[in-house]
Order: structure tokens, then C-alpha cells, then sequence
């Protein structure tokens, strides 16, 4: 891990100039033994990124894998001392130790037995349990699938504000600007491995293990999405391994959003970013802040306070944007084994949505809207309970939850004008148990679970005709839309971790049952379903040494019929579940100083359908194969030379083969709004008090429509969508505890105001749509 360079190289010296972008004269750096105590202000936090802290600050290579350090915590450190005291002090009751290795370097190793006796206990175990677990580098690297974890340090050296610049960091994910009717920060549009990223509908999106979208099965467009970055502690995204103890609409991966934990002592952080992007002709402020209030008693009983809030508009005109999101969090350790959980939420926004522009308006002004009339607007009241037992090899859990959802806007629909208010109730409740056991030479895991969800939606829409002294419309105005949607579903899974010496093989089945209907209370039509289905999944995980390991995995997965589809019919009947079934093979290494990992992917998809919102039709694109391979690399250059301490190299890349399959004019098409290639390149710097980065991201070209029409439409909404590479600067100074931590930092975005856009192709917002051009950005925060 990091360590402290002795003299810097003319390679170090250049990567440094880079970052900064001017020259920095910060002398020659003393050699460790030269400085042989320290201050240290390290707070607790987990033991991995403790040991990357001190690393960073004593100059020393401090080596070790993260499955070493698996979820131990640290109590922190706080003093003065040389590198060899302050390793001993960090690690004291962890069970560890380190050895000095000569050169500034040390490497983790067992303690003795005297002083294993006092090892600290884990924060969760990883023997039974949630198979996200609490998404740590250690659980990451024991999935037996593709994953990718952003924690909070990362996605704020990015300086992102939304999910989507969180998510297009990761290998095979797809998230393109706001777009479409979503076209507005309250909506979450992303798709992995080629899949349509239009509002995230392929993927089981969760926050902390809840279900986001406003109706899971029936509506599981994320066109309302109630998650701020600001009330984050990750980003946790599985694309295969996990489909038998998450879904439904598992084909396109899982993704978990982590909330702030609660901290173990009494904690105030806060913080606040505003950017502006002068090139564009909106050249407001947008601002975003958030506040973190909490702590936790001797007694166990802990509570927490999370808040994220935005004001201000984006680059396009018609884009002013308000959020809040209030989230209250509380935790009960009654003894060592059991505990109860409880969170709230309250989220509200509204937003201008600037939409999309005709060939010919884009040409024009890029950044001008013309769709003046179009706003959104939405909140969501959330409460979740829990309760879990664990001990020695057993986990029992049980959580429950409720939402309760309305969005609503208006929209210029060409010859009226619709307002379109829609609710949705869920309640759900999930019980699982984990057992471990041997067996002879083989170690057990077995888990059981099930979930049962209900879940009810009204939705209407009133209308008035488009006129030049506009009216807008009301519950008053006529209406033409009135349907009640319903589900009930139960869903049981079991499964088998099974550990023979080096090899780990889960084999499990996930089984569905649903029931879902839909009434038309305008002309009476009832439309009902039911549809069961197992789904059956084996993943497979060698290990070849500590460090490194192979992955490999087949499992089923589906979508449930949509409260807007069931009224229609596509040429082969009526429409269907839709079912894939995904395959995986990669490795994953990690040693503390270099992780990496490549896999490759196939995904035969079924009955794929999308829905069309301009004539209220289906798409019947039916057999689509998705196949590839994903990397990811991320170097500390100390491990090549001390001289280079506190670089960090980092690069993803993927090639995603998503093509047509079903027989008739699109066969051997591409699907749609997905690039072959996508990756990112980046280094970072870290010295003391200072943080600087320099990031870049590709992707190639893309389609909008079935038939990979290359020519530009006039409406704009088809045509070929060019691809772009566009560059990224951050540098961020600590002043440390005696101002309260402040940190402080600016950064560019597209720094080359190179300009890109997307389309929108079947809905009602089509058109094009520029990507954020050149913006600039201040954060700071502070903690008490």
C-alpha cells in the first residue's frame, strides 16, 4: 500500500506538474527515518482504509490484501509517533502485527497468541449472512461474479452530483445524460451490458436493500428515483452472481445504493458543492449540500440524521431543479447477538425539464429548450424496521418496509397538454437464514429466504388542447386516463455456499410468484396476470492463493409484466415475461498495491420489449444477445518504487457485442443506446493535506432506434450518436482538525468543452440532447 518517496523522480515530478496543471516547488521530501515522529489524526473507521491513511502519511509501504484486513475495524489513531510505534498502536487488538520489512516497508502478518486474544470483533460477519454484505473491498473480492464498489472518497474527487457520474465509472455500465420524459435529476437512466439505459427498468435497484422504484414489478421505471448522492456512503453494483437472493428484473445486475452508517461516536459533517458551466448560454449556479448528525450511545441505541439538498439549474435553459431528501436512521445493539434497525425517508423535488430539440433547434443553440411547458415534480415517504440475530454461524434477519410514492408534471404531448399525478403504495416484508455447518471436509452455508410484496397504483391524466393563451390543466380538466394497477408477489430462494478447500460452488433456485392485474376505470377492461417462474443459478469461486482468484457463473433471470403493457399485444400474442439467462468467467486479483480484474459476459435475452410512449405501443424486439469483456485496474506506483508514493494509476474498459437476434429486417442490428467500447483512464496524487486527480472517460458510437438508422431525423430523435472522449481535473487541500477538518477543492469537467450529445427515441420528450459542456466546481465540507 502507499508509501512515502525518499526523493521524487523526474516521472514522479511530471505526473505531479500534470495534476496540478503549474508548476509546484515542494522540495525534496525527508526521508522517514530522517522524521522519526509524526502527528496522526486518523478517526474511526474501517482497518483497510486506516492502514491506506497512515500509509499515505508515515511514507511507508504498509503491504497487505484486503481479505487480510476483511471487515475489521480500527479505533483510529491520535498522537504523535515514528511509523513503527504508530502500526503497532493502529493495529493494536486487531490480531495483526507488522513486520518491518526494511526500506520504509511493512507487511501485515498474524499476531501472537497473547495478543490475538484481544482481537477486536467484526463489524458484520462474513461467514453467513446478506450476500452484499457491508460492501467493503473484502466482500468484493469473495463474490463469486463481476462487482464494483465507489465509495464516497471517490465519487467526491469526481465531483459528481448524480448517479449516473458515479455509475459511468464502472466497466459495462451505460449512463447517459438526462434524457426523454427523465430528462430531469430526479430520474435514474443507466444500462449494463448493452441493456437500454432508458430509466434503469432491467436492473434491481436498491438503497440499503430496498426496493427504489415506486412499483418494483408493475412501473419499474425509475423516471422517479429518490436517491441524492449527498446522503451516500457507496455505490454498489453487481452485474451477475447475485440473482437468486435479489430481484425481479435482475438480467441487467443489481445495484445498491448504501446510505451514510451512523457513526460510533458524536459526529457533524457537512457539505456544499456549486458548479457553473460558463460556456453554455444557462449559466446559473447550481448548488448541492448535505449534513451527516449522529452518533452512538455506550448503550448501544444510535441514531442518525442525513439531509441532501439541490437548488440551481444545469446548462440547458428550463432546467431549475429543487431537492430535498431527509433521511433519519436509527440502530439498537440490545446484546452481542441481537439487534434492530429502523430508517425514514422524506423526499421531495420538482424540476424544469428542458427536452429534447429537432435537428434544426439544436443546430441553433444546443443549449435551448423549447418545450417551455414541461415540468416534473414527485415525493416519497419511506419507513424501514429491522431486526437481526447473529451468532457463532447463524444469521436470522427479518425486514419490512413501506413506501408511499406520487409523481406527477406536465407535458407537452403536441396537441394537448397533460397533467399526469400517479401514486403507488408497497409494502414488503423479507426474512432470511443463513446456517453454517460442516460436513466432513467441506464447510457449509446454507440459506434460506423469502419475501412477500404488495404493491397498488392509481394513475390518471387530465388534459386541456394546446393554445395560444395556455391553459393548464387540472383534476378539473377532462380526463382520459384512469387505472388501477395491483400486485402480490412471493418470492423464496435457498441456496448452498459450499467451501472445499480452494474451491467455493453456491448452486441455489430463486422461485417467483406473481399475481398482477390492472382495471381501466374509464371503459372497464380488467386485465390480469399470473406468472411463476424458478430460476435456477450456480456460481463457482477457486481461489489460487490469497490474492487471487477465478470466478464463474450461469443464472436465470426475468422481468415481470409492466401495468402499461398488459393492455397491449405484439405480433406473436400477448406480451410476456421476459427471461435471460447470463453467463460469466473472470479473475480478480488483489494484493493491497495492484487490484485488477477481467471477465467476460454472455447474456441470451429471450423476449426483450420495449415500451414505445409516443403511440402507447410495445416493441416487441424479442431475441437480443449481449456478450463481451470487462477490465479494471487500479495501481498504487509505490509498489514500483517508493520514489513514486502516493500515485495511483486507475483504468477501466469494456466491449459490449449487443446484437439483434430475432429473425426478420433487424437481425444482426445493434441494440440500441449501447457502445462497444466504454472505459475510463486516470491517475491521482495524494500528499499530506493535498489530493489532486486527473480523470478521462470514452465511449464509442451509438444507435437510437432497432433498424441502426445512421442518418439524423429533422425531429432528431434517430440518427447515429457519435462517440466522445472528454477529460476531468480535481485538486482539494485538508487543513486538518485544527479548522474543524475543512477541506476545500476545485475541479473542471470537460475541460475541453468538447461537445456531445444523446437522443431521446419513444417517448414524448424526443429529440436531442446536449451533454454537460465545460464546468467548473467548488466543494468544501467540514466535521465536528
Amino acid at each position: 500500500m502507499p508509501s512515502q518517496a525518499s526523493r521524487l523522480t523526474p516521472l514522479a515530478r511530471a505526473l505531479r506538474y500534470l495534476l496540478l496543471g503549474a508548476s509546484l516547488s515542494l522540495g525534496s521530501l525527508a526521508r522517514a527515518e530522517e522524521a522519526p515522529t509524526r502527528h496522526y489524526q486518523i478517526a474511526p473507521t474501517s482497518l483497510e482504509n486506516a492502514l491506506n491513511q497512515f500509509g499515505r502519511q508515515a511514507g511507508v509501504l504498509v503491504s497487505f490484501g484486503s481479505q487480510v484486513t476483511g471487515d475489521l475495524q480500527s479505533h483510529g489513531l491520535k498522537g504523535d509517533y515514528s511509523p513503527a510505534a504508530g502500526l503497532a498502536a493502529l493495529l493494536e487488538g486487531t490480531g495483526l502485527q507488522a513486520r518491518d520489512e526494511g526500506n520504509n516497508a511493512f507487511s501485515l502478518q498474524p499476531a501472537t497468541a497473547a495478543a490475538a486474544q484481544t482481537t477486536l470483533e467484526l463489524g458484520t460477519s462474513t461467514v453467513v449472512g446478506d450476500w452484499l454484505g457491508s460492501a467493503e473491498q473484502s466482500n468484493v473480492f469473495e463474490h463469486p461474479g463481476a462487482r464494483d464498489v465507489i465509495r464516497r472518497e471517490e465519487f467526491e474527487r469526481q465531483g459528481a452530483t448524480q448517479a449516473r457520474d458515479v455509475l459511468n465509472r464502472i466497466p459495462g455500465v451505460n449512463a447517459p445524460e438526462n434524457n426523454g420524459t427523465g430528462s430531469h435529476d430526479m430520474a435514474l437512466n443507466f444500462g449494463i451490458r448493452g441493456l437500454n439505459p432508458r430509466l434503469a427498468s432491467r436492473s434491481t435497484v436498491l438503497m440499503d436493500g430496498i426496493p427504489v422504484p415506486f412499483a418494483p414489478y408493475g412501473q419499474p421505471q425509475l423516471s422517479f428515483a429518490p436517491v441524492s448522492m449527498g446522503n451516500l456512503d457507496a455505490v454498489d453494483v453487481v452485474r451477475g452472481g447475485g440473482a437468486v437472493r435479489y430481484g425481479p428484473q435482475n438480467v441487467g445486475g443489481i445495484v445498491n445504493f448504501v446510505t451514510r452508517a451512523i457513526p460510533e461516536t458524536p459526529t457533524v459533517k457537512g457539505g456544499f458543492q456549486t458548479e457553473v458551466s460558463p460556456s453554455s448560454t444557462q449559466d446559473g449556479f447550481k448548488r448541492t449540500g448535505n449534513l451527516l448528525a449522529g452518533g452512538t450511545a455506550d448503550n448501544g441505541l444510535g441514531g442518525a440524521l442525513l439531509y441532501s439538498g439541490t437548488r440551481g439549474s444545469d446548462w440547458r435553459e428550463h432546467s431549475d431543479t429543487e431537492i430535498d431528501d431527509l433521511i433519519l436512521k436509527g440502530k439498537y445493539q440490545l446484546d452481542e447477538a441481537n439487534s434492530f434497525t429502523a430508517m425514514a425517508q422524506y423526499y421531495e423535488g420538482q424540476a424544469d425539464m428542458p427536452g429534447g430539440l429537432s435537428s434544426a433547434a439544436y443546430a441553433a443553440d444546443p443549449y435551448q429548450s423549447t418545450r417551455l411547458k414541461d415540468s416534473f415534480w414527485g415525493r416519497r415517504t419511506m419507513f424501514d424496521f429491522g431486526y437481526r440475530y447473529q451468532q457463532d454461524r447463524r444469521e436470522f434477519t427479518v425486514n419490512s418496509f413501506f413506501t408511499k410514492t406520487l409523481r406527477s408534471g406536465y407535458l407537452d404531448q403536441g396537441s394537448f397538454l397533460s397533467l399526469s399525478p400517479r401514486e403507488y403504495w408497497v409494502r414488503g416484508v423479507e426474512t432470511r437464514f443463513s446456517q453454517g455447518f460442516d460436513l466432513g471436509d467441506t464447510v457449509h452455508e446454507l440459506g434460506v429466504g423469502y419475501r412477500y410484496l404488495n404493491e397498488a397504483g392509481h394513475e390518471l391524466r387530465y388534459r386541456t388542447p394546446i393554445t395560444s393563451n395556455q391553459v393548464f390543466p387540472s383534476t378539473d380538466s377532462r380526463n382520459d386516463r384512469d387505472t388501477r394497477g395491483a400486485t402480490e408477489a412471493h418470492a423464496f430462494f435457498i441456496d448452498d455456499r459450499i467451501d472445499i478447500g480452494k474451491w467455493t460452488l453456491t448452486p441455489g433456485i430463486r422461485y417467483e410468484m406473481i399475481d398482477t392485474r390492472q382495471n381501466n376505470n374509464l371503459t372497464q377492461a380488467k386485465y390480469q396476470g399470473n406468472y411463476n417462474t424458478a430460476l435456477p443459478a450456480l456460481n463457482v469461486l477457486y481461489h489460487l492463493n490469497e490474492s487471487w482468484n477465478l470466478y464463474a457463473n450461469t443464472e436465470g433471470s426475468f422481468g415481470s409484466v409492466q401495468y402499461s403493457q398488459m393492455p397491449n399485444r405484439v405480433a406473436g400474442g400477448e406480451v410476456k415475461p421476459e427471461k435471460a439467462r447470463t453467463w460469466e468467467l473472470g479473475t480478480r486479483y488483489d494484493n493491497g498495491s495492484l487490484r485488477a480484474e477481467v471477465g467476460a459476459f454472455l447474456i441470451n435475452f429471450d423476449n426483450q420489449y420495449d415500451s414505445n410512449q409516443t403511440n402507447d405501443t410495445v416493441i416487441a424486439r424479442g431475441q437480443t444477445r449481449h456478450q463481451g469483456i470487462e477490465t479494471s485496474v487500479n495501481y498504487a506506483l509505490d509498489g514500483l518504487s517508493p520514489a513514486l508514493s502516493g500515485f495511483d494509476v486507475y483504468a477501466t474498459y469494456a466491449y459490449v457485442d449487443a446484437t439483434i437476434r430475432e429473425d426478420g429486417p433487424n437481425k444482426g442490428n445493434r441494440v440500441p443506446f449501447s457502445s462497444k467500447h466504454k472505459g475510463t483512464l486516470g491517475v491521482s496524487y495524494t500528499e499530506g493535506p493535498w489530493k489532486l486527480n486527473l480523470d478521462s472517460s470514452y465511449q464509442s458510437s451509438q444507435f437510437a432506434d432497432n433498424a441502426n438508422t445512421r442518418a439524423e431525423s429533422a425531429d432528431g430523435s434517430t440518427g447515429r450518436i457519435p462517440g466522445y472522449m472528454l477529460f476531468s481535473s480535481r485538486a482539494a487541500y485538508d487543513f486538518g482538525p485544527q479548522l474543524s477538518d475543512l477541506n476545500v477543492a476545485v475541479g473542471v469537467k470537460n475541460i475541453f468543452n468538447h461537445q456531445y450529445f444523446t437522443r431521446s427515441f419513444d417517448d414524448n420528450n424526443k429529440g436531442k440532447y446536449v451533454g454537460e459542456p465545460r464546468t467548473v466546481y467548488l466543494q468544501t465540507s467540514v466535521a465536528f
